[in-house]
Protein backbone atom coordinates (compact mmCIF):
# COMPACT_ATOMS: atom_id res chain seq x y z
CA UNK A 1 0.00 0.00 0.00
CA UNK A 2 2.68 2.36 0.48
CA UNK A 3 4.03 2.46 -3.10
CA UNK A 4 0.49 3.49 -4.11
CA UNK A 5 -0.22 5.99 -1.13
CA UNK A 6 3.12 7.28 -1.83
CA UNK A 7 2.11 8.28 -5.48
CA UNK A 8 -1.36 9.53 -4.50
CA UNK A 9 0.24 11.91 -2.54
CA UNK A 10 2.94 13.13 -5.10
CA UNK A 11 -0.25 13.59 -7.37
CA UNK A 12 -2.28 15.60 -4.89
CA UNK A 13 1.30 17.75 -4.64
CA UNK A 14 1.04 18.63 -8.21
CA UNK A 15 -2.37 18.93 -8.63
CA UNK A 16 -2.02 21.54 -5.91
CA UNK A 17 1.21 23.44 -7.94
CA UNK A 18 3.21 22.39 -5.18
CA UNK A 19 7.00 20.68 -5.43
CA UNK A 20 6.15 16.62 -5.03
CA UNK A 21 10.33 16.57 -5.32
CA UNK A 22 10.54 17.61 -1.88
CA UNK A 23 9.12 14.56 -0.36
CA UNK A 24 11.87 12.79 2.06
CA UNK A 25 12.36 9.48 3.35
CA UNK A 26 13.11 8.56 6.88
CA UNK A 27 13.88 4.65 6.77
CA UNK A 28 13.78 4.56 10.82
CA UNK A 29 10.35 6.64 10.73
CA UNK A 30 8.70 9.56 11.28
CA UNK A 31 5.42 7.78 12.46
CA UNK A 32 4.69 10.41 15.62
CA UNK A 33 5.12 13.86 15.66
CA UNK A 34 8.39 13.44 18.45
CA UNK A 35 9.53 10.84 15.09
CA UNK A 36 9.57 12.89 12.25
CA UNK A 37 10.83 16.25 14.47
CA UNK A 38 13.83 14.30 15.40
CA UNK A 39 14.32 13.16 12.02
CA UNK A 40 14.17 16.55 10.38
CA UNK A 41 15.80 18.42 13.08
CA UNK A 42 12.99 20.83 13.66
CA UNK A 43 10.74 22.00 16.16
CA UNK A 44 7.92 19.36 16.94
CA UNK A 45 5.11 21.97 17.08
CA UNK A 46 6.51 22.20 13.02
CA UNK A 47 4.83 18.89 12.21
CA UNK A 48 1.62 19.12 10.98
CA UNK A 49 0.49 15.61 12.67
CA UNK A 50 -2.76 14.32 10.95
CA UNK A 51 -5.58 12.50 13.26
CA UNK A 52 -8.67 11.06 11.97
CA UNK A 53 -12.09 11.18 13.65
CA UNK A 54 -15.42 9.59 13.21
CA UNK A 55 -18.43 11.65 12.47
CA UNK A 56 -21.40 8.86 12.22
CA UNK A 57 -19.61 6.88 9.73
CA UNK A 58 -18.43 10.01 8.14
CA UNK A 59 -13.95 10.61 8.04
CA UNK A 60 -12.51 13.70 9.69
CA UNK A 61 -9.18 14.73 9.40
CA UNK A 62 -7.78 17.35 12.31
CA UNK A 63 -4.25 18.74 10.92
CA UNK A 64 -2.80 19.46 14.50
CA UNK A 65 0.74 20.78 15.33
CA UNK A 66 2.82 18.23 16.37
CA UNK A 67 3.01 19.89 19.79
CA UNK A 68 -0.71 19.70 20.77
CA UNK A 69 -3.20 18.00 21.43
CA UNK A 70 -6.54 18.25 19.61
CA UNK A 71 -9.32 19.70 21.57
CA UNK A 72 -11.90 16.81 20.21
CA UNK A 73 -15.04 19.38 21.85
CA UNK A 74 -13.56 22.34 19.99
CA UNK A 75 -13.35 20.22 16.73
CA UNK A 76 -16.74 19.15 17.15
CA UNK A 77 -17.93 22.63 17.60
CA UNK A 78 -16.08 24.22 14.50
CA UNK A 79 -17.50 21.36 12.51
CA UNK A 80 -21.37 20.65 13.99
CA UNK A 81 -20.45 17.35 14.21
CA UNK A 82 -20.33 14.85 16.94
CA UNK A 83 -16.98 12.75 16.83
CA UNK A 84 -15.59 9.96 18.24
CA UNK A 85 -12.29 8.64 17.75
CA UNK A 86 -11.29 6.29 14.51
CA UNK A 87 -9.89 2.58 15.22
CA UNK A 88 -6.82 1.98 13.22
CA UNK A 89 -9.20 -0.16 10.40
CA UNK A 90 -11.06 2.75 9.86
CA UNK A 91 -8.67 4.93 9.37
CA UNK A 92 -6.85 3.00 6.82
CA UNK A 93 -10.23 2.89 5.12
CA UNK A 94 -11.76 6.25 4.91
CA UNK A 95 -8.02 7.18 3.99
CA UNK A 96 -5.91 4.80 1.88
CA UNK A 97 -3.08 5.48 4.46
CA UNK A 98 -1.97 3.63 7.43
CA UNK A 99 -2.03 5.27 10.85
CA UNK A 100 1.49 6.68 11.43
CA UNK A 101 1.57 7.85 7.44
CA UNK A 102 -1.96 9.30 6.99
CA UNK A 103 -1.02 12.98 4.68
CA UNK A 104 -3.49 15.72 4.92
CA UNK A 105 -3.66 15.06 0.87
CA UNK A 106 -4.82 12.32 -1.58
CA UNK A 107 -7.76 10.91 -0.31
CA UNK A 108 -10.14 9.77 -1.94
CA UNK A 109 -12.63 10.28 -1.51
CA UNK A 110 -12.11 13.50 -0.25
CA UNK A 111 -13.32 14.53 3.39
CA UNK A 112 -13.72 17.54 5.71
CA UNK A 113 -10.78 18.94 7.07
CA UNK A 114 -9.63 21.64 10.07
CA UNK A 115 -6.23 22.78 10.09
CA UNK A 116 -4.60 23.99 13.73
CA UNK A 117 -4.20 27.57 13.18
CA UNK A 118 -1.10 27.17 15.57
CA UNK A 119 0.61 26.09 12.29
CA UNK A 120 0.71 29.59 10.78
CA UNK A 121 3.56 30.33 13.59
CA UNK A 122 5.63 28.77 11.01
CA UNK A 123 7.02 29.70 7.92
CA UNK A 124 7.01 25.86 6.77
CA UNK A 125 5.56 22.53 8.57
CA UNK A 126 6.03 19.04 7.92
CA UNK A 127 3.51 16.77 7.24
CA UNK A 128 3.49 12.53 6.54
CA UNK A 129 3.74 11.76 2.60
CA UNK A 130 1.12 8.76 2.93
CA UNK A 131 3.64 6.43 4.59
CA UNK A 132 4.97 6.52 8.24
CA UNK A 133 8.33 6.80 6.50
CA UNK A 134 7.78 9.92 4.19
CA UNK A 135 7.09 13.34 4.67
CA UNK A 136 7.10 16.89 2.82
CA UNK A 137 7.66 20.36 3.50
CA UNK A 138 4.56 22.94 3.21
CA UNK A 139 4.52 26.52 4.25
CA UNK A 140 0.55 26.48 6.11
CA UNK A 141 -1.11 28.32 3.00
CA UNK A 142 0.15 25.79 0.86
CA UNK A 143 -1.37 23.00 3.15
CA UNK A 144 -4.98 25.21 3.01
CA UNK A 145 -4.59 25.06 -0.60
CA UNK A 146 -3.50 21.84 -0.27
CA UNK A 147 -6.83 20.49 1.29
CA UNK A 148 -8.85 22.67 1.65
CA UNK A 149 -9.17 22.88 5.29
CA UNK A 150 -10.58 24.89 7.39
CA UNK A 151 -8.30 26.79 9.94
CA UNK A 152 -9.53 26.90 12.87
CA UNK A 153 -8.76 27.04 17.20
CA UNK A 154 -8.59 23.16 17.60
CA UNK A 155 -5.89 22.86 20.41
CA UNK A 156 -7.21 21.33 23.59
CA UNK A 157 -6.84 23.52 26.33
CA UNK A 158 -5.16 22.65 29.55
Amino acid sequence: MSDAALARVRAALRAAGLADGLIREFPAGTATAADAAAALGCDVAAIAKSIVFRAGDAPVLAIASGANRVGKSRLAAVLGAKLAPASPDFVRDATGFAPGGVSPAGHDPAMRIVIDRDLFAFAEVWAAAGTPRHVFPVTPEGLVRLTGGLVADIRQEG
